[in-house]
């Protein structure tokens, strides 16, 4: 099946790690120009040679989503070095573990600016172009717990879905223009992120980092955690020609995890 993204230009937010590592590649795999763009830009470069390695077209930014000044030359510096951005995935960093109440106002303005104003801001650059030349697709990442909030997980639960309203208007302001805007949701993707979220959760419970994977694998009706790459193939799939027809879409990448309808 061709997918129609030989040529495209694509900008992959937080590109550097595991789910953006995988997405750049998958997108490259199928032709299209990748720019790889991440807080720690030596993870974006170690993307770049894999992509370059097999034969694709890519380049590596360091980009500090709480610089919301940064947007315009950075968005200039894809263009000048692949072309005009017909793909933006946005995957914003997770914020730390912690309760929804109790956090300071500072923290919430702090997350809120990286998260989600940047991956407003970054879409307003691109956008004017996708319209005019009647083709374009955002899809952004969030998490589950948009769908069925997370246990300690509460500014990322409250401030990644805006995101999801925030997609919602979006895709009925330009689907006539020839632009879909979508959101993905993972599961359990096998990533140095959930690791992380493993170790603290066993950390605060006083068990194993063994135990408190073998509880989330228990509530997976496929009995794993994800591969990246699975992630990364419907992304790109979401990004292709053949995905024309599909917008304002929150679509899950979770092997059966997420308990609600």
């Amino acid at each position: 099946m061709d997918l129609g993204l030989k040529g495209r230009v694509a900008l992959v937010l937080g590109g550097g790690g595991g789910l953006g590592s995988g997405i750049a590649k998958s997108l490259a795999a199928e032709g299209a120009s990748v720019a790889v763009a991440d807080i720690d830009k030596a993870t974006a470069e170690a993307t770049v040679s894999e992509i370059t390695g097999a034969g694709g077209k890519a380049t590596a930014m360091a980009w500090d989503l709480s610089d919301l000044g940064a947007v315009d030359a950075n968005v200039t510096a894809v263009e000048s070095a692949l072309g005009p951005v017909d793909i933006l995935v946005a995957i914003t960093g997770g914020p730390p573990p912690g309760t929804a109440s109790g956090q300071s106002t500072e923290t919430w303005r702090k997350f809120f600016d990286s998260m989600i104003v940047s991956v407003m801001s970054i879409s307003d650059r691109v956008l004017p172009g996708m319209r005019s030349r009647g083709w374009g697709r955002i899809i952004t990442s969030t998490s589950s717990g948009v769908v069925a909030p997370i246990p300690n997980l509460g500014i990322s639960n409250a401030l990644r879905l805006t995101l999801v309203g925030w997609s919602k208007t979006v895709a009925a302001e330009v689907g006539k223009d020839g632009v879909t805007c979508n959101v993905v949701m993972p599961g359990r993707i096998a990533t140095g992120r959930i690791t992380f979220l493993d170790e603290k959760k066993a950390e605060r419970e006083g068990r194993s980092v063994e135990d408190v994977r073998a509880d989330s694998l228990a509530m997976i009706p496929m009995g794993r955690y994800g591969d990246p790459a699975e992630y990364a193939d419907m992304v790109t799939f979401l990004a292709s020609d053949r995905a024309g027809y599909i917008t304002g879409s929150q679509i899950r990448i979770d092997g059966g995890y997420i308990p609600s309808i």
